[in-house]
């Protein structure tokens, strides 16, 4: 088999349970089996999706700042408590637990990477206020 190059930032990496390891077209699809690797240049809060809370249900998600610096946050579990901030820079990451609804804002253009189990994610928008 010949190894090739892979883009990162255009692609989908899917990490099998066997151990087997397909690069992919991103999509948006959570419905797939096995890890998902996904690398991405942010220039704004649009690009992380931070008007929304997003959640995995199935697994932990590790969270990691390439280049840049961002925040990542936890939406409280109680009403009352308020949101955990987690401020990463490049080279930093932080993992999220299972189920835990959380989303990220920009400090500055940054690259981020991300490894979850896809498998029932959803996104909610985030009320303000």
């Amino acid at each position: 088999m010949a190894v090739t190059p892979i883009d990162l930032f255009a692609s989908s990496i899917h990490l099998h349970q066997g151990g087997e390891i397909r690069a992919g077209k991103r999509t948006t699809n959570s419905d797939q089996d096995g890890w998902r690797l996904t690398a991405f240049h942010a220039k704004t809060d649009a690009d992380v999706h931070g008007g929304h809370w997003e959640v995995h249900p199935e697994a932990e998600e590790i969270v990691s700042c390439l280049i840049g610096k961002i925040r990542l946050y936890l939406r409280p579990e109680r009403p009352g408590q308020e949101e955990e901030e987690i401020r990463l820079v490049a080279g930093t990451a932080a993992i999220v637990p299972r189920g835990r609804w959380h989303r990220i804002e920009l400090d500055i253009p940054s690259n981020i990477m991300a490894v979850t189990l896809p498998r029932g994610s959803c996104l909610e928008e985030r009320a303000e206020g």
